[in-house]
């Protein structure tokens, strides 16, 4: 919830910017990307500089947990980057939704065991809590990247021509 919340800001403070006249902030889809790179730029950042912070999250079933964290925050760094490049924007868009569909269940388990970690929220209705708005973060990556919410190209007529 803490990275909704990150999102939500990121992406107001981008608008606000636009409109004080910073360039490239003309539209919610460069908005929402600024503020999903700038977010997973943090999130990223934080898992390789305190992995321990992540290691109670891990599902136990999973090998490697530390490689695993490490991995994650690697992944979130490339996917910021890539969001940021127009040349990879939207793969690194359609990767950074599989990817919150893949640590989802990590989510899952923290709802349900609850976590007691310095530095994240100890009450366990914030995992829960937290579940639903996986959905809206993935839908975030895609529209950022957009994969939703593009204008739709009219359709050319299979008309011949005279």
């Amino acid at each position: 919830m803490l990275f909704i919340a990150l999102l939500i800001t990121l992406g107001l403070l981008a608008a606000l910017a636009d409109r004080l006249g910073a360039p490239g902030l003309a539209n919610w889809p460069a908005r929402m990307r600024l503020a999903m790179a700038l977010a997973l730029l943090l999130a990223g950042s934080d898992h390789l500089l305190n992995p321990q912070r992540y290691l109670p999250m891990m599902p136990e079933l999973l090998p490697y947990p530390l490689g695993l964290v490490l991995f994650t925050g690697l992944c979130e760094l490339a996917g910021a980057i890539g969001l940021l490049l127009p040349r990879w924007r939207r793969w690194a868009a359609l990767a950074l939704a599989l990817y919150f569909v893949c640590v989802f269940p990590a989510n899952i388990k923290n709802a349900l065991d609850g976590l007691n970690v310095a530095g994240l929220p100890a009450a366990s209705w914030y995992y829960w809590l937290r579940l639903p708005f996986q959905p809206l973060i993935i839908l975030w990556a895609l529209y950022a990247g957009e994969w939703i919410g593009r204008p739709r190209v009219e359709q050319a007529s299979w008309e011949p021509v005279e």
